[in-house]
């Protein structure tokens, strides 16, 4: 069974931080990431929080294209999966969408 870049991002495991990606990683990691078609669905995008890890860089650019990709869910936010998330990513996230007003702001 093929798997979608979204399933392959997760089995990958957590981004890395700049100081500690090959740029091998890297590369597939930005290549699985333009092939995620947007929007995604809200399942999706909740698997897709579990990729940023805790590193606070982009890790040249990935964290941002992530961030697109999880806002682009027809249900964005989903706060029960946001609220509970750790990182700083999670909490751009949270505050990204406390700022568009959207409901179950914290």
């Amino acid at each position: 069974m093929i798997r979608s870049p979204v399933e392959e991002l997760v089995a990958a495991g957590r981004r890395p931080s700049e100081a500690d990606a090959d740029a091998a990683v890297v590369q597939r990691m930005q290549a699985l990431l333009a092939r995620i078609e947007h929007p995604v669905t809200d399942d999706k995008a909740t698997l897709l929080i579990n990729v940023f890890g805790p590193a606070e860089d982009s890790c040249f650019g990935l964290a941002w294209s992530l961030v697109h990709a999880v806002e682009s869910a027809p249900g964005w936010p989903v706060w029960h999966v946001i609220s509970s998330a750790d990182g700083p990513w999670a909490t751009l996230l949270r505050q990204r969408a406390s700022n568009a007003g959207t409901a179950g702001a914290a």
